[in-house]
C-alpha cells in the first residue's frame, strides 16, 4: 500500500494497468487499494473537467465547458490515465 501511495503522490498521471506494471501486481489489486484508498480519505481522483479558468480570458466555448489550449489540451486528457491525489 505504501509503495502505491508513493507512485500517487508524485504527480504523475497513470492508468491503472501502468500502476500495476510498476507495482508488480494485477490491474484489479490496483483497483481494489485504489478503492479503498479512497473509501478511508486517504486518496481522491483529480478532476480535469476544466470550465474555464482564473488566468485566461475570452476562451473559445466549445458545448457547455469554456476551454483555451492553454487550459486544456486539444484532445483532451482522455488518453492521459488518471490522477489522484492525496489527501
Amino acid at each position: 500500500m505504501e509503495e502505491l501511495l508513493t507512485l500517487l503522490k508524485d504527480g504523475h498521471a497513470r492508468t491503472t494497468e501502468l500502476l500495476a506494471m510498476e507495482l508488480n501486481t494485477s490491474r484489479e489489486d490496483v483497483e481494489r487499494k485504489i478503492e479503498y484508498l479512497e473509501k478511508m480519505g486517504v486518496i481522491r481522483k483529480v478532476s480535469f473537467n476544466v470550465k474555464g479558468c482564473s488566468s485566461c480570458t475570452g476562451c473559445p466555448s466549445k458545448g457547455n465547458q469554456t476551454v483555451c489550449k492553454g487550459c486544456l489540451p486539444e484532445d483532451g486528457f482522455n488518453n492521459m490515465g488518471q490522477m489522484w491525489e492525496v489527501v
